[in-house]
């Protein structure tokens, strides 16, 4: 009787007095009756990253700043996901929906104790800066490690099932809010991106640029898009017209909020130049439609933007709406109680469970790129065995950028030692520095590496070499990696090893982009590429090595053979670049990725060998496993050959399903290719059916031109489309 008594009081003094207070109210009254209350300078403190507390209006600080890559990040004890272009190497929708999901639940569980605790700093709280589907168009991008690689319908289906794993499903409220970063045509160079204007050519702008971010609008209801620090056609991202209003809230519908990324707003005028000082800045970003400023400018210079006719205090109201919505949506001024995300509970975070979806999320993500003899898996009962190199014991491999932090990490060394044989002879030596020469004359390493029965080289690069501009402090390239190239010491290493030695050399390699691995291909017998696989990254990788599973991870993005084979980094123009625009073979292809099973793939099944424009093409193949192993494959399917007149891609990812076949067994995989999955777009960036004939190929990579040596399992049919 007390309590409800209590909650009629607490409804009533609401109702008349704070009605953004009553959870009861419709939240277009209580969003207008808070805006009314608030003078515009306290309106122009909320619009930055770091809102400050109103107290007689009792708003709460809140900090919108929150990173949740791979995990929730900067913000102290979490679940380590492998990084995102590992996740993307999974292939698996289903995965990362499940890991999306862990994300928010130990985001609101850190979340709720925080707020105990009264800790509203950077970080810790729910609206959070992820995920990035920026196209990783070019391997040299040092945060291209963040994405989820170089295809536009992949980026967008890892993306969409993230965004909607994080936010959850309930009607009225979000677990955590997504937002889709960065907005748009932004992908380095590092060191350009203040200063850069981005001007792609309206069929690569919609065929490439674009896609991703609007599947997670239309798709996803992702509650967040950030805005880029380049411009686009001439314009600041954060201050376009084009890209915030006409497209992204009138075409696409987008009603959730735009962040600026840190500072952006400051570059209109510090380095990009196009305005003559920050008043001038704020009145552009807020008319274009930017409502959050990450960074102070707008907090300093609304008012006199008001003042000085600039914008209306409408307009500021306008930005100041669509914030309001996602705390309310957050559940941030309503009853604890009463938000069914608040009843997670702090054990939560790092359960059994989580750890399990990160060890699964590893085991998925690691691609095998060469096993010459069946050099792989190693038998556990093995006599002897060295595990060398300088990411063999270093559990900075492991996180990537943008991550959390575990106690329960496993590098790769502890993760073979785990699993061997305790017969076995097994030793360690670091062996050489990540990337500098060893000055020391005295090599106790490689005689013995080479002598034993196998011997695993760890090596690759790490997030002190490549990353965002500021994170990397090792790089002299502010986190881009201009040459591609594995350290030379490592090279040298591994060579020294294999000419003393006729045994195996198994080679793993982290990083998070593509390496020229030509000269590693030569030596060693068999390549992992391990990505920065999360926290248990190592147990995975010593699962893999000792057959306790199959690698089934595909390659997100294309492995060039050098430099050489790409055109400029600062070019926008896709002309050249990644699988579907390539027209020489690289090193290893996109897709591409081995497996210690074989599958066999029957001929394509179609529903019609011909169809209108505006039907959708049912597609079918059985797949079996021929081999010995129980593995899992990731099926794939493209469409290439468009009869267009105007530059079309040479294949397009279109389908992708994740399938596990024990020896012997067999199913069947089906796709629904719709109208819009087909469409292209020509030179004016306007969506084209093509008609006529129209090539589709599934297999377990895609069909862009290789090397002979790098077979894949392809069938090809063709439909016409009248």
């Amino acid at each position: 009787m007390t309590l409800c008594l209590f909650t009629l009081n607490f409804r009533a003094q609401a109702q008349e007095e704070f009605i953004w207070l009553d959870p009861y109210r419709d939240t277009d009254d209580r969003i207008d009756a808070l805006l009314k209350a608030m003078t515009l300078e306290e309106k122009a403190s909320q619009l930055i990253d770091v809102s400050e507390a109103i107290p007689r209006l009792e708003v709460p600080k809140y900090c919108w700043w929150n990173e949740s890559l791979h995990g929730v990040a900067r913000n102290g004890r979490a679940t380590v996901f492998p990084q995102a272009i590992g996740m993307a190497a999974t292939f698996d929708k289903e995965l990362i929906h499940d890991i999306a999901t862990a994300i928010g639940a130990e985001a609101r569980a850190k979340f709720l104790v925080a707020m105990e605790m009264d800790n509203r700093s950077k970080y810790a709280g729910l609206t959070f800066w992820s995920p990035n589907v920026n196209i990783f168009r070019d391997p040299r991008w040092g945060r291209g490690q963040e994405t989820y690689g170089e295809d536009p319908y992949l980026s967008g289906q890892m993306g969409l099932n993230f965004v909607q794993g994080l936010q959850g499903d309930h009607e009225k409220y979000l677990q955590a809010a997504a937002c889709a970063k960065h907005y748009a045509v932004h992908s380095g160079p590092e060191e350009d991106r203040h200063v850069f204007d981005a001007v792609p050519n309206q069929r690569d702008f919609r065929e490439t640029y674009l896609p991703a971010f609007k599947t997670l609008v239309k798709e996803g209801d992702v509650e967040a898009v950030m805005g880029a620090y380049n411009r686009v056609f001439g314009d600041p991202a954060c201050g376009s017209e084009l890209l915030l209003d006409d497209i992204l809230r009138k075409e696409w519908g987008f009603d959730g909020h735009v962040v600026s990324d840190c500072g952006a707003i400051e570059d209109f005028y510090a380095h990009h130049k196009v305005y003559p000082s920050g008043v001038e800045a704020t009145a552009a970003a807020i008319k274009a439609g930017t409502d959050l400023n990450c960074g102070k400018v707008y907090k300093q210079n609304i008012v006199a933007a008001v003042n000085q006719g600039l914008i209306t205090e409408k307009e500021v109201d306008d930005r100041m709406r669509n914030l309001l919505a996602t705390r309310f949506k957050l559940g941030l001024f309503d009853p604890a109680e009463l938000n069914p995300y608040n009843k997670v509970s702090p054990d939560t975070v790092e359960c059994e469970t989580h750890r399990n979806l990160a060890y699964n999320a590893a085991l998925k993500s690691v691609v095998l790129l060469k096993n010459d003899n069946h050099a792989l898996p190693l038998k556990k009962d093995i006599k002897t065995l060295y595990v060398v190199g300088p990411n063999a014991n270093n559990s900075e491999v492991l996180l990537g950028n943008y991550f959390g932090v575990s106690g329960h990490m496993t590098n790769i060394l502890e993760g073979i030692v785990s699993k061997v044989s305790l017969g076995t002879s097994i030793n360690y030596k670091q062996g050489i520095l990540l990337d500098r020469p060893n000055n020391n004359p005295i090599d106790w390493s490689t005689g013995e590496a080479a002598s034993a029965d196998a011997c695993i080289a760890v090596m690759g690069i790490s997030g002190l070499i490549e990353g965002e501009e500021g994170e990397a402090i090792a790089s002299s390239s502010k986190g881009d990696r201009n040459n591609m190239k594995l350290p030379e010491n490592q090279i040298a290493y591994l060579k020294k090893i294999k000419s003393k030695s006729k045994n195996p050399l198994i080679v793993i390699i982290t990083g998070g982009s593509p390496i020229n691995l030509t000269e590693v291909a030569e030596v060693a017998d068999a390549i992992l590429f391990a990505w920065y696989p999360g926290q248990e990254g190592g147990d995975a990788i010593g699962d893999l090595i000792f057959g306790n599973a199959s690698p089934s991870g595909k390659l997100p993005i294309t492995f060039p053979k050098s430099v050489d084979q790409l055109p400029a980094y600062d070019d926008y123009t896709m002309a050249g670049r990644t699988y579907r625009y390539m027209d020489v073979d690289p090193m290893y292809p996109f897709g591409y990725g081995l497996s210690y099973t074989s599958f066999s793939y029957d001929d394509i099944i179609l529903s019609k060998s011909s169809i209108k424009a505006k039907e959708d093409l049912k597609v079918t193949v059985k797949i079996t496993n021929t081999g010995q192993h129980t593995a899992e494959d990731v099926v794939q399917l493209y469409l290439s050959e468009y009869k267009v007149k105007f530059d079309a891609p040479n294949h397009s990812l279109k389908g992708f399903q994740r399938i596990k076949l024990a020896p012997g067994e067999s199913k069947e995989v089906s796709f629904h290719i719709s109208q819009e999955e087909r469409q292209i777009f020509d030179d004016q960036g306007k969506a084209v059916d093509p008609k006529g004939k129209l090539n589709i190929t599934i297999g377990n990579a895609s069909p862009m031109k290789r090397s002979n040596e790098l077979g894949a399992n392809l069938k090809t049919t063709t439909v016409k489309i009248l």
